[in-house]
Parts: C-alpha cells; sequence; structure tokens
C-alpha cells in the first residue's frame, strides 16, 4: 500500500508516531524546539536595554477549524476541546460552523483560506463534496486534516479519528449478546458521511456470519437523513409496522438515532424490552442507559481526539512534516491516518468510562434514575 504524507513543510521535522497509546509523549520528543507554538522573543540589546520598536513577534499561528455543525452535544465539546489545546499550545482558532449546508460550509472554508489560516482542519457534513475544500486549500499553500470524518476523493494530508470499522463491530457484539437469535433492525448514520458507511462495515463483520447461519434476520435497514433524531423516529415506527412489532434487537449508529430509536420503541411499550446500541456518549444516552432503555454507547475519547488533532494542527502550521504507521483509502490515495480506540459503555462500566473521564458527572448521568427509584 502506498503511503501519502501530503505537501512538504519547510520544517523538515518528521515525526513517526509508532503507538497511539504514546502518540502525545511521541510527538512532543520529535519536536525541534519546543511545543508552546510561540514565536521566540527578539533578542535584548547588550546592557538590558530593550529591542528596538520596530522589532515586532511574529505573528499568531491560526488554525482554521471547519465543522460541519454545532446543533449537536458532541461537536460542542470537540470545538471546545480543540479550541482549548491549541491555545495552550500558543496559536489561535478560527471556527466556523456550517449546520448541514454545504454549501455554507465550503463557502466558510473560502472564507478562513481567504484569511490566510495556516493550516485548515475539516470536519465534513458530505465526504464527497467537501473535497473542493481541500483542493481549495491545497491551491493556496495550506494543507488539510479531516477530523473524525474522512473527506473522500481527495488528496487530504492527515486523517484523525477513531477506528470507525471496530466502533460498528463493538456495537453489534454488545446487542449481539443480548439478542443472538431474532429479527434485527438496522438504523444507520447518513449516507452522505463516509463514517457511517465505515460503521455499517463493521457492524456486518459481526452479523453477517450470524445471517448467514440463520441464527438473525435484517427485517429493516434504512439510513437516516442528516443524522436527524426525527428522522430514526420515522424510520423505527415504519420498522416496527412493517414487521407487527416482532423486533428483537435495534443498531442504531449513534446516540442521537438511539433517541429516536427509543421513542418509537416507547410508543408501543417496547422501550428497555428491545436491545438499542448507539455511540458518542451523549449524556440523554448516558441517562437512558442507567435507566435501562438503551443498552450500550460506543465512547470515542473526544478530549484525546481533539488534543490530538490539535498537537498535529500546531506541527503542520508550523511547517513540520507528520508521517504515520496507517493509512486509510478515500477513494482517490491513502491518507496517513491516526487512529484512536473506542469503547464500549453499557450499565456496568458507565461509571468507569464517562464518569471517570469526567466527560459528564454522576450527578447528571443519574438524576432520572435517582428521581425514578425515589418515587412520586
Amino acid at each position: 500500500m502506498r503511503r501519502r504524507t501530503g505537501k512538504r513543510g519547510t520544517g523538515g521535522i518528521v515525526c513517526t508516531v509508532g503507538a497511539i497509546a504514546a502518540l502525545l509523549g511521541v510527538l512532543s520528543a520529535c519536536s525541534a524546539g519546543g511545543t508552546n507554538g510561540t514565536a521566540a522573543a527578539p533578542a535584548a540589546i547588550a546592557g538590558g536595554q530593550r529591542a528596538p520598536a520596530d522589532v515586532q513577534p511574529a505573528k499568531k499561528l491560526v488554525v482554521g477549524l471547519s465543522l460541519d455543525t454545532l446543533l449537536e452535544e458532541r461537536w460542542k465539546k470537540d470545538r471546545d476541546l480543540f479550541k482549548a489545546a491549541v491555545e495552550k499550545l500558543g496559536a489561535e482558532v478560527d471556527v466556523q460552523a456550517a449546520n448541514g449546508d454545504d454549501a455554507k460550509q465550503i463557502a466558510q472554508a473560502e472564507n478562513m483560506i481567504s484569511r490566510h489560516v495556516d493550516v485548515l482542519v475539516v470536519v465534513p457534513h458530505d465526504a464527497e463534496a467537501s473535497a473542493a475544500i481541500v483542493a481549495k486549500a491545497h491551491r493556496a499553500g495550506i494543507r488539510v486534516i479531516s477530523y473524525d470524518r474522512l473527506i473522500l476523493n481527495a488528496d487530504v494530508d492527515l486523517y484523525v479519528s477513531f477506528d470507525n470499522e471496530k466502533v460498528g463491530a463493538l456495537a453489534a457484539q454488545a446487542i449481539v449478546a443480548q439478542a443472538p437469535r431474532g429479527n434485527f433492525v438496522l438504523i444507520e448514520g447518513a449516507d452522505t458521511d463516509n463514517n457511517a458507511q465505515m460503521f455499517k462495515r463493521g457492524q456486518m463483520s459481526v452479523l453477517q456470519p450470524l445471517v448467514d447461519r440463520g441464527d438473525i434476520q435484517i427485517v429493516y435497514d434504512r439510513f437516516t437523513k442528516e443524522w436527524k433524531p426525527a428522522e430514526a423516529l420515522a424510520n423505527m415506527r415504519a420498522a416496527l409496522q412493517a414487521n407487527g412489532g416482532a423486533v428483537d434487537a435495534v443498531l442504531a449508529a449513534n446516540d442521537g438515532t438511539a433517541g429516536g430509536v427509543v421513542s418509537a420503541l416507547a410508543e408501543r411499550g417496547l422501550a428497555g424490552k428491545i436491545p438499542v446500541s448507539g455511540m458518542d456518549a451523549e449524556l440523554a444516552a448516558a441517562q437512558r442507559i442507567v435507566e435501562g432503555t438503551q443498552t450500550m454507547t460506543v465512547y470515542k475519547p473526544i478530549r484525546k481526539l481533539a488534543e490530538t488533532a490539535a498537537e498535529l494542527a500546531v506541527r503542520m502550521a508550523k511547517g513540520e512534516q507528520v508521517s504515520t504507521d496507517r493509512t486509510v483509502f478515500n477513494k482517490k490515495i491513502d491518507v496517513p491516518a491516526i487512529l484512536l480506540e473506542p469503547i464500549a459503555v453499557n450499565r456496568s462500566n458507565i461509571d468507569a468510562t464517562i464518569i471517570a473521564d469526567g466527560f459528564h458527572s454522576r450527578e447528571d448521568v443519574y438524576r432520572h434514575a435517582k428521581a425514578a427509584a425515589s418515587g412520586p
């Protein structure tokens, strides 16, 4: 498999990442001159006098962050964590969110490119349409990091995400453990999002052998337009209607779609009786897990994702070269990739994972469960 590292910067520094768990330490060890991203102060004139007034500190590096949306809880966390990490490294962040509008995301990216950001980090709404952003950035000499979601058919310089096929496999394994036989419903994510395709491939790596043996039947399989919970609700209602309510398990691609699924099940008195998966460890999903209406979620520790991407973005903004030991094919090139490990979370380990990490507080997660336990 060929490997590509994008356009080479002027820094001449190559940081090879051998193990994901040691990523930040390795990157720090590769630095040629500190990691705070600030320019060295002008040298003092002999005798302790100040430097001449016309000697100005170098302009701060600027990292552009182009987000698909800020309408979901998860992406607000990414924004805040990424921004804090970049600023800690001495750079600035220009954040734009398109809220699901492809034309708007491209226009926002063009605006950041015209303002000469030093590197562009993109969470694409449409994996194919966002290829235009990469082309425009490269024409301006700006490198592009694809954050969490892979941009397709483009010369992306770096992809920083989780192992998304493993995300799907973890969800399927958890649901099969609860329902090893029967009628399965798949409520997938947006078909314009490459991650949704990867989640499904991971799911099917677990489910297909069971389908082939006749242990399970996939009785309904739909993508969810724009990842909208209302669309997932409609799809789940249709699945129940089509099968006379005879559904034994549901694989929902994320926690938003899981919320729609649980609402549809509740309408038929089935919430908590049928296992349902999710992803992203949103607060509402964590609450459903402890209440018993959602079986599990796949937790992607986004602090690690955001801080890793921030570290790499600042290095690339400085012109340093980054290479990796993994690649992911995006229909055009083998994109250098950093893939972090996702974690399956259920009622038994929720305290030791998302709560212990400070992702959500125990008080918030158990709020409704405590109220139900205490009674009227």
